[in-house]
């Protein structure tokens, strides 16, 4: 009897795997998030900016090392535009399953505040993975330029308030912000030239298209250490070691002026929880690389390799920060 009964069992277990492999094959029944990470299919990571931009820079150097500790193959997609908000939305409504994530910069904390209606909410619409690095912001000219100084720009900007202009990488990104907290704070005006990227911005300048340029200092260290761009003055509250010829603004007396660049990885909402876990490790094994960190030094970044926790706790902070910022310096909000 004892048997007979324990092969009934058996049968029914038998049973049950074979329908389970039955469902699996048809697509009716789906294997969890973390084999479906695992099972071959690329990650996607957008980049809410043009190509070259401080956000596109780091996935670039993440995209080797970050791919061979998934064991799956990373594609990086720039979709800029809105300020970010273009690509920003897309991660946030796309299927939270691991295969699409974002990298974006410090401009995810502060659109909040610059756009009145945003497509996606920081918050609720992400889940953080990793707080990767920061990077200060500059402020540089040509070196032909009559702008030697920030001294220069001040005395030029109060001869003509209407003359100067600036590059940035858009509306809501920290060197934007930046350079409005430093014309707040001299009591001048120099009009603003927002482009889709660091990239776009950086060419700008190159090509003599603006007078100035407010960058995130991974967009333009190889053009200062090279001598093709004069850095007048960093976010840093410290001289940056591998540019100790360049002033901070706290030196030059604007002690509130210590912005840096964030730049953050992040998936949509709902994505599961191991999943996020299993990105997470990764991502800190890769930052914990001598090369990759030698690598992000060399082009302007101090890499965090923050984990969830501490890119909710940064976001949160962020984003009342540029609250208060924008309102402080009435910044009138984009519709």
């Amino acid at each position: 009897m004892m048997r007979r009964a324990v092969t009934a069992v058996t049968r029914l277990y038998a049973f049950a795997a074979g329908v389970a492999i039955l469902l699996l094959l048809t697509g009716l029944l789906s294997p969890p998030a973390s084999a479906q990470l695992s099972s071959g299919k690329p990650i996607r990571i957008i980049i809410p900016f043009g190509p070259a931009g401080s956000a596109d820079v780091i996935a670039r150097v993440l995209q080797q090392p970050l791919g061979q500790a998934l064991q799956q193959n990373i594609i990086i997609e720039n979709r800029p535009g809105a300020g970010s908000n273009l690509g920003t939305a897309a991660v946030a409504h796309a299927e939270p399953d691991g295969s699409t994530l974002l990298i974006t910069t410090s401009a995810f904390v502060a659109n909040p505040a610059l756009y009145r209606n945003l497509p996606y909410d920081p918050v609720k619409d992400f889940a953080p993975i990793a707080d990767l690095a920061v990077a200060p912001n500059i402020i540089a000219a040509l070196p032909n330029s009559e702008l030697k100084s920030l001294r220069d720009v001040i005395a030029r900007a109060k001869a003509d308030p209407q003359k100067l202009n600036y590059a940035s990488p858009g509306n809501g990104t920290t060197p934007q912000l930046t350079m409005e907290l430093f014309k707040l704070r001299a009591g001048i005006n120099i009009t603003n030239i927002a482009y889709g990227g660091g990239g776009p911005a950086t060419q700008a300048l190159l090509s003599g298209t603006v007078d100035l340029l407010s960058a995130s200092l991974p967009n333009v260290q190889e053009q200062v250490l090279g001598g093709t761009m004069k850095g007048l003055a960093m976010t840093s509250r410290e001289r940056w070691p591998e540019l100790p010829d360049v002033p901070t603004f706290v030196e030059l007396g604007f002690p509130d002026i210590v912005l840096d660049t964030g730049h953050f990885l992040l998936a949509p909402a709902g994505t599961p929880a191991e999943v996020i876990e299993r990105l997470a490790k990764a991502t800190k094994d890769v930052l914990a690389q001598d090369a990759v960190k030698a690598r992000l030094r060399q082009v302007g970044y101090a890499p965090i390799a923050g984990g969830p926790d501490v890119l909710r706790e940064r976001i949160a902070k962020e984003v009342a920060f540029f609250k208060e910022l924008v309102a402080s310096a009435k910044i009138p909000q984009i519709e």
